[in-house]
């Protein structure tokens, strides 16, 4: 069948349709010879009119590479401290190189202690982790030197190391700020107070200055108070009128008196100044916020944080404890979902409640109200309130300076593998009485001394905690979990009046799990253990509330597979792309130093 003309049929070609070469090469070359002509005709008549005057400028439409020359990469070490099984480096904030530096570029380099030019390092090792994603603050973490032998770090493909002094953690002053009064605050580590008491400030003195190798230039000052492991100083003048950057080198310490120069700790504490408010009564930015330290938390932070946002929170405060387990992508992911989150890297071991006090400044001139606990903790409102419902109820009062909330702790439940649908919907079998509480408190009522003993804050003169009732609000503490997750409290405590569950020492204690002993080996009965009252509140709230109506999924699920599978998969994509992005910000910060 014959289609339409045009369709189905093969088109002769005709010789009109064809042109020879010649006739083509003829006529470009005319174009070319014109073209040519024209030109130098148009170069004549510009300089008959014109003259010499005229001089034809080109017009760059992408920008010229600037003449001053891209400075090397180089490394400034500020300090070292030896921690019992790491070593921490800290890099100084150095600007005029402005590089993030990764676990490619850098090798910890050993030397003999005695060495003091370091010209002949013994040998090298790749760093365990660097923690830090902007090149203001990075802490590169070394395998612990031999006997004998000190360390530093070093650029990989460079013999230049530089010389760093070397402390230990147990006789360290490891922090400092200025509060609003102008007093500094200083958080120590080795003087061993006892707990929950003040101390008496006549045996004490602050210390600051440039060079603490001698004590001829230190300027010293007043203990204002001293509990626990934090130290209130009164800062001279002169500190407070000298100007700060990145690169601060004023210290301060604390010394013992009659100590002489061995009295003083050793310090790499440089005080900050924390902004603060011309009216502390002003209502803050935020109704209610949460603080918490974190050690390899990262699979749990989504339900946490995407849970308690549906419950009234506004702002998240992470100490980070030296996790190793890409808690800080996970961390990014949720500040990309646009969750108010800031990670804070926190190494110091067992300072639980110096980092509560730490955080309540730094929460102060923001939040009206702060809770502090951990990420395996849960505000469950029975009532079905929501927390800024609480809060206002419990804000009548203006005496009322903290919320304490009872604790539930809560078993494996029968399981043997992580829950997919999270802990909230996955333990529903507890303990029958409560254990202890956590508080939800006013930073403002909190007491100068800041002590704190992780559940409660000393609280200033007219203020007074009240208990809230079980049927308004309670917590539940997802305390004994798979043993996959539940081994990990075996690693180490972060509370510094509490023993490690490995050593031999108050093993009787509320804060260990009863007759499980001091090691990390399963009981067979594990997964039904601390099952006394089947508690199902907080899960059907959350399937209730949560559940996706299409997917069925809950906010923090993944889809497809297991959950954790999926999360560890995400989380390798979301971390290369924000390494990524962290090194471009780097470079732009430093076109501006530059």
């Amino acid at each position: 069948m014959r289609g339409p003309k045009g369709l189905g049929r093969k088109r002769r070609s005709s010789p009109r349709d064809v042109v020879s070469w010649s006739t083509l090469f003829w006529c470009t070359l005319f174009v070319v010879i014109n073209c040519a002509l024209f030109s130098g005709f148009s170069f004549y008549a510009f300089r008959f009119l014109f003259g010499k005057t005229f001089q034809p400028v080109l017009v760059l439409t992408w920008p010229a590479p600037s003449n001053k020359p891209i400075s090397p990469i180089t490394i400034s070490v500020r300090e070292v401290v030896m921690f019992p099984d790491q070593a921490l480096v800290f890099l100084n904030h150095y600007p005029r190189t402005a590089h993030v530096f990764t676990k490619d570029d850098l090798h910890c380099v050993y030397f003999s202690a005695n060495d003091s030019s370091r010209s002949q390092p013994r040998f090298n090792q790749p760093p365990i982790d660097i923690d830090g994603g902007d090149f203001h603050n990075q802490i590169v973490r070394c395998p612990l030197p031999p006997r004998r032998l000190t360390l530093s770090v070093g650029l990989k493909h460079n013999d230049d190391v530089p010389v760093v002094p070397s402390y230990s953690w147990d006789w360290l002053a490891y922090d400092a700020l200025v509060d609003r009064d102008n007093t500094t605050i200083v958080f120590v580590k080795g003087l061993n107070l006892r707990r929950e008491r003040i101390s008496n400030t006549a045996k004490f003195e602050c210390v600051y200055g440039w060079d603490f190798r001698t004590t001829r230039f230190l300027l010293r000052s007043d203990v204002v108070s001293i509990a626990q492991e934090i130290v209130r100083c009164k800062t001279p003048l002169s500190v407070l009128s000298f100007p700060r950057g990145p690169n601060n080198t004023v210290k301060v310490s604390v010394r013992v008196k009659g100590g002489g120069a061995k009295g003083i700790l050793d310090t790499i504490a440089r005080p900050a100044i924390r902004p603060g408010l011309a009216n502390p009564t002003h209502r803050k930015e935020h109704e209610m916020c949460l603080c918490s330290m974190v050690r390899n938390q990262g699979r749990f932070l989504k339900e946490w944080v995407m849970y308690h946002a549906q419950m009234g929170v506004q702002r998240w405060f992470l100490y980070d404890n030296n996790s190793d387990d890409d808690s800080d992508v996970v961390i990014e992911w949720l500040r990309r979902a646009n969750y108010n989150v800031t990670r804070h890297a926190w190494p110091w071991l067992k300072t639980q409640e110096a980092g509560f006090a730490h955080c309540a400044l730094r929460a102060r001139e923001t939040c009206q109200w702060v809770g502090f606990i951990d990420v395996d903790e849960f505000f469950h409102l029975p009532s079905g309130l929501l927390l800024p419902d609480v809060l206002r109820n419990q804000s009548n009062y203006d005496y009322v300076g903290e919320i304490r909330a009872s604790c539930y702790s809560f078993g494996p439940s029968g399981l043997r593998r992580v829950p997919v649908q999270g802990v909230t919907v996955g333990y529903t079998c507890r303990l029958a009485a409560p254990e202890r509480h956590k508080s939800i408190v006013r930073p403002e009522a909190l007491n100068s001394t800041l002590i704190n003993v992780v559940h409660h804050f000393h609280l200033r003169n007219g203020y007074e905690p009240v208990n809230v009732d079980k049927g308004v609000l309670v917590i539940n503490h997802y305390k004994y979990q798979v043993w996959e997750v539940f081994k990990e409290k075996f690693y180490r405590r972060v509370a510094t009046y509490v023993a490690d569950w490995q050593e031999e020492q108050n093993v009787g204690s509320k804060d260990r799990a009863p007759g499980l002993g001091t090691r990390a080996v399963e009981p067979r009965d594990w997964s039904h253990r601390f099952c006394e009252v089947r508690d199902s509140g907080l899960r059907d709230r959350v399937l209730q509330s949560f559940v996706d109506p299409q997917s069925h999924l809950l906010p923090w699920q993944e889809e497809g597979g297991d959950g954790v599978v999926q999360v560890q998969k995400q989380q390798k994509v979301i971390k290369r792309s924000v390494m990524m992005m962290r090194k471009i910000r780097a470079r732009r910060k430093h076109r501006v130093f530059l």
